[in-house]
């Protein structure tokens, strides 16, 4: 059994020597970050309402001036940390006395004075909680989701240290325990049923394990195969995670917290297909969106074990099993390759190249058009075996 194992992770033990010696670690970031104390967030929520109280003294429109954060053009690349936002980046100003903006203007006040109590009182919330409080001046759910992250980026602050909560939607499974922050212990090790990722990550401490590897699974209908077909025993010791499509910001800092504390090689189980690629860059090299977070969301380690456009011809994948692109996919393509970060995955680049020539993706359950168990059984036990990633 313990050569057997050897054999199984000599691939995987060859890759982590070389991450390890290889990838720039931001602890020093990260720990300024963390450090933020509570005296220093009421400070900046101050400071952002005494700008509003003096233009108010002035018999001046008070203003604020937001981060744009969906602009490429406010975002830089960094290898070690993926894409993160400008320091000298464009803003949008959000007026009071504009009849486009003055709700929107209400809305950030009246989420930073929630945020205000919270931090002093040292109480947290939720995000749905902020959103039941004035649910009409807010109008719909998205639009708290959306100002919390403005609000984090105008102050510079992460957003869990604004004392605001969000609802999970990963599942996490295999060899892991930890405790949350209120003290409750969570075994990962359930063969048949995952865990709910943590709303909480930050609060998270104690982390055990041994897993050699862990994996990243695009969707939850393949996450759920895995669990059923008992891959994490098979495979064992490893982790296995979702975020069921694009992740939330929990699932990603799950994934960059089980980096820090682990040090073991991920790996992304996506489709082949440009959607997703893009989710599989999300979390090794984060979104623009998000970027002002980057050195807690982005994992640059994250390798694309599969399912990789070459994977299709070179297994022979049944030609009923495959899809032809889209416009809207070959768009979405192109738009990948012209990413700043693809320059330095030559590897990837061939893979999407491939995709593009070919004008065909698939799903990862396109596999089971060769044997019902290929995943499970052969697939995945072989390309982690003979380092089959990229």
């Amino acid at each position: 059994m313990g050569s057997r194992t050897a054999e199984l992770f000599s691939e995987i033990d060859k890759l982590r020597t070389e991450l390890l010696n290889n990838v720039e670690v931001m602890t020093d970031c990260r720990r300024a970050e963390e450090d933020i104390s509570q005296r220093e967030i009421l400070t900046r929520i101050e400071s952002v309402i005494l700008g509003i109280v003096t233009s108010l003294s002035n018999d001046e429109a008070p203003v604020l001036a937001l981060p744009k954060r969906s602009s490429w053009a406010n975002v830089s690349f960094n290898t070690a940390v993926g894409l993160q936002m400008s320091s000298g980046c464009s803003v949008t100003s959000i007026r009071s006395d504009c009849p486009s903006s003055a709700t929107k203007f209400a809305q950030i006040v009246k989420i930073l004075s929630v945020i205000y109590r919270l931090v002093q009182s040292n109480a947290y919330a939720t995000k749905r909680d902020i959103y039941y409080n004035n649910t009409q001046l807010f109008g719909s759910q998205r639009t708290v989701d959306i100002i919390v992250d403005d609000i984090s980026c105008l102050l510079k602050i992460p957003r869990r240290s604004l004392h605001v909560l969000a609802t999970s939607k990963g599942l996490i499974s295999g060899d892991l325990c930890y405790l949350e922050e209120d003290g409750t212990r969570i075994n990962c090790r359930s063969s048949s049923a995952a865990v709910a990722v943590s709303s909480n990550i930050v609060g998270i401490r104690n982390i055990v394990s041994s897993a050699k590897f862990i994996m990243i699974v695009e969707k939850d209908a393949t996450f759920q195969r895995l669990l059923d077909d008992d891959f994490c025993t098979k495979l064992s010791p490893c982790i296995i995670i979702t975020g069921k499509g694009v992740p939330d910001v929990n699932s990603r800092l799950m994934v960059r917290k089980l980096w820090d504390v682990l040090r073991v090689p991920i790996f992304a189980l996506v489709d082949a297909d440009p959607h997703g690629i893009e989710i599989m860059c999300i979390y090794k090299y984060g979104s623009v969106a998000m970027s002002f977070e980057a050195h807690s969301l982005t994992v640059p380690s994250v390798m694309w074990l599969g399912l990789l456009p070459s994977d299709l011809q070179r297994l022979r994948v049944p030609e009923e099993a495959l899809i032809p692109l889209s416009k809207r996919d070959e768009g979405k393509l192109n738009s990948l390759l012209q990413r700043p970060y693809l320059t330095s995955q030559p590897d990837w680049q061939k893979e999407m190249e491939l995709m593009q020539q070919s004008k065909v993706k698939a799903e990862i359950q396109s596999l089971a058009a060769i044997a019902p168990d290929f995943l499970t059984s052969i697939y995945l036990p072989n390309k982690l075996r003979y380092g089959g990633w990229v």
